[in-house]
């Protein structure tokens, strides 16, 4: 049995074309979705994103501001910047791209952003909202996995039984508490725990987010389960690869996402839906 993959490059397609023709529709009562990102710093992954979100910014017929700091900027100028893009009626999305200078405090910064423009769904009100049920913007990257379940069938996950891998504010704790609005019964799993394969070996669900090569091996994975692959890693011989060893789960799944072409694009789509999602609530 070899799983199907799901494919985040086309279905990430599918609901940015979604996002351009509700963009549109915004534009003919003069309103232009804008996305601010600012970037401190010359870390070279963190320039590769920026560039990809302002891409996907233009594609989607969005307004983008692409402000860019040197890495000796103060704290302080930082959060006057993020103040002044709070009341620019044009922006309604603001992100940081982190990670920030060593010098500059990121969680300062992500609460200075406006809980209406957090489009990173990193604030801590965003957080609460999505523990409670509540209206507010969805971390990115769980949200693109869940779009992946939608997109095989998988809306109401009733009687599922879920197992995340990882607990981050980014990723584990947003995506566990996003499948059990979905109905799952979830389990978190992290470093601390004592035997990971006894729990993931019960799971419909996994979706693997600790940046650790091979946590998922072929043998920790129930036949037929959806195998969600979170992870940025490199292998020895330096090619893109996740969290979960693809070629020997691939051959005990029933869906798992490659690396690359799976979460990743789903990752920046999202934040154009959330964006949207803003302009629309302006």
């Amino acid at each position: 049995m070899t799983a199907q993959l799901i494919d985040g490059k086309a279905l990430s397609q599918q609901l940015r074309a979604d996002v351009k023709a509700r963009a549109d529709q915004l534009k003919a009562k003069g309103i232009v979705p804008g996305l601010a990102v600012v970037l401190v710093g010359d870390n070279q992954a963190s320039q590769v994103y920026v560039r990809n979100k302002v891409k996907s910014c233009e594609e989607c017929g969005f307004h983008s501001v692409l402000e860019k700091y040197d890495a000796n900027m103060t704290e302080a100028e930082l959060l006057a910047r993020v103040e002044a893009l709070n009341n620019d009626p044009s922006i309604h999305g603001i992100l940081v791209q982190l990670p920030l200078p060593k010098h500059i405090d990121d969680h300062k910064v992500i609460e200075a952003i406006s809980p209406s423009k957090d489009v990173d769904g990193f604030h801590v009100a965003s957080a609460g909202a999505l523990m409670v049920g509540e209206v507010g913007f969805k971390a990115c990257t769980p949200y693109g996995c869940m779009k992946m379940l939608e997109s095989i069938g998988m809306k109401d996950l009733r009687g599922k039984h879920a197992v995340v891998i990882g607990r981050s504010n980014i990723v584990g704790k947003p995506m566990a508490m996003m499948l059990l609005a979905a109905n799952a019964t979830v389990t978190i799993t992290h470093s601390g725990t004592a035997d990971l394969a006894a729990m993931t070996r019960q799971a419909d669900i996994i979706v693997a987010a600790v940046g650790k090569l091979n946590v998922l091996t072929a043998d920790m994975v129930k036949p037929g389960a959806v195998v969600i692959d979170v992870g940025m890693n490199r292998n020895a011989e330096g090619k893109l690869c996740g969290d979960v060893d693809f070629d020997g789960v691939k051959e005990v799944a029933g869906y798992i996402t490659p690396v690359p072409g799976g979460v990743g694009p789903m990752t920046i789509t999202m934040l154009m839906v959330n964006t949207l999602e803003s302009a629309e609530r302006a």
